[in-house]
């Protein structure tokens, strides 16, 4: 997965020349502090880069033209330690194309209250200065994430990590491109929506290959490729009996390895950081491509069944955000329910493409018939999912917009073996319960793919959905399906009278 510390967060300070030479030498030291140990934070995943105090419009503006035009850096955090009239940041702000944390703090914790005089009020105003600075962002209609609290306090420097992961994600998007093998799951509708749409707010491209465009990379894996790799599978995962050297099903297992060498050879060759599959779609595919799909996401890359292309690019973003945390994510559907009234759940699974990043311990390596698609019996990992917190997110094109909706859940342990069911499962209960989750998911449209994860929540999600200047929809613990109902109409005319 990516390593996050090869991305900036540029930590940016406002101020003016009216302090003088003296005043604004402290104001430079104290940023610099402040990024310092901001940067030396274990919370914080991303690099923190100290830049230069800003004193007049024209450094302003070169400020933010710099930050759009570098490739690291991912955002940046203001403050302003004085007074910095707001006039000054107008042109650099309607350039600025990287998100904005507005830390709204100070450099001192406390009061001196025994020696303040005026000049430790005229450098410690960041209380005035970040409220003008506030204005012109409000008046300009700049989404950004405010951050309120002194810089060494631990909750500051969570969200700072949330929001900088969130970043991350979101820098991922620009220029992103997903692979789409075959087209839509006929006559479904909410994996569809407008391309050109998504590219032009969203950043990532999706474009269509063949099947055929596949599996002539498929052909020109080597055999010693395949043998290799059978040998990973047998250090990495418990190996079923009819797959082991001697099986009667061994040459499907290498069949699996050579659609999974020739599918990550296809997307490595063209870029593709996120593919998508259909079962209606195999030619020239002996299999249902199931572990190869597995394992490729378990790298990092971003899947979408059926032809879902903007939830393989969610689940490339969250794996991005998410990296270096444990707990995993993975590309999700809410596949049945359990309607006992004494403890409501849902099971969540697909066919076959489940990460093995949620698992716990060493998944099995199974081959069994699957019922649709009409082709030879694939390999596929059967795990389970440890107990923990969870969260579903789920992006559906609206028409006038893209909407993003989020439901928190607890994942929890199955109480049976489910001996017959040869796939990746696990067992949650949504945040705040089955029924009103269910309920509030149907009237804000939710598909029934999501990106699920145990390593993020709902502020990574939120301040990505901020960025993308997407509609945010939460269903939780405090969701009452009157207010949400009425939440959902009132963004209707919102986004109506946007346009």
């Amino acid at each position: 997965m990516e390593n996050l510390k090869n991305k900036e967060v540029w930590f940016v300070t406002g101020t003016q020349h009216l302090y003088g030479e003296e005043t604004l030498k402290q104001v430079a030291n104290d940023s610099q502090e402040i990024a310092q140990e901001l940067n030396n934070s274990s919370q914080i995943p991303v690099k923190i880069v100290f830049k230069p105090i800003l004193k007049t419009p024209e450094e302003i503006l070169a400020l933010c033209i710099e930050a759009n035009n570098s490739n690291h850096c991912v955002g940046i955090i203001t403050w302003m330690h004085t007074f910095s009239p707001a006039k000054m940041w107008i042109n650099g702000l309607k350039v600025l194309i990287k998100p904005i944390a507005h830390l709204h703090t100070q450099y001192n914790r406390d009061i001196p209250w025994d020696s303040i005089d005026m000049d430790f009020m005229n450098l410690n105003q960041s209380a005035h200065g970040d409220r003008e600075y506030g204005f012109i962002l409000s008046r300009m209609r700049r989404n950004r994430k405010v951050i309120v609290g002194h810089w060494k306090e631990e909750e500051v420097r969570s969200k700072i990590a949330s929001w900088s992961r969130a970043a991350c994600g979101w820098h991922e998007w620009q220029g992103m491109k997903v692979a789409r093998f075959g087209d839509n799951m006929r006559e479904v509708a909410v994996t569809e929506g407008d391309k050109v749409e998504a590219q032009l707010k969203l950043g990532y491209s999706v474009n269509g290959y063949g099947v055929g465009d596949l599996v002539q990379v498929i052909n020109q894996v080597k055999q010693n490729e395949v043998e290799l790799l059978l040998t990973q599978y047998e250090l990495d995962y418990q190996i079923s009996p009819e797959i082991k050297k001697a099986g009667m099903l061994r040459d499907s297992l290498k069949e699996s390895a050579k659609i999974e060498l020739g599918l990550k050879k296809f997307l490595e060759q063209g870029g593709f950081k996120a593919f998508t599959t259909t079962f209606e779609d195999l030619h020239g595919l002996k299999q249902l491509p199931g572990l190869a799909v597995q394992r490729l996401m378990a790298e990092g890359y971003g899947f979408g069944a059926e032809g879902d292309w903007k939830t393989s690019a969610l689940v490339r973003a969250m794996k991005v955000m998410s990296s270096g945390l444990s707990g995993g994510t993975s590309f999700m559907e809410d596949y049945t329910y359990h309607l006992d009234p004494q403890g409501m759940k849902v099971l969540g699974a697909h066919m076959l493409e489940v990460c093995p990043s949620i698992g716990s311990g060493k998944s099995s390596l199974e081959i069994h018939p699957l019922g649709i698609g009409g082709k030879e019996d694939p390999a596929r990992l059967v795990f389970n999912v440890p107990e923990g917190q969870g969260i579903n997110v789920s992006i559906m094109d609206m028409g006038d917009r893209f909407r993003m909706l989020a439901n928190p859940c607890k994942v929890v342990n199955p109480g049976k073996a489910l001996p017959k069911l040869p796939v990746a499962r696990v067992v949650w209960i949504p945040e705040p319960n089955l029924k009103v989750s269910a309920e509030a998911w149907i009237h804000a449209g939710g598909a029934h793919h999501t990106g699920f994860s145990m390593a993020i929540g709902v502020e990574e999600m939120e301040n990505f959905a901020e960025m993308a200047g997407m509609e945010f929809l939460l269903i939780d613990n405090d969701t009452k399906i009157r207010d949400f109902k009425k939440e959902i109409m009132w963004n209707d005319l919102y986004y109506q009278l946007r346009r």
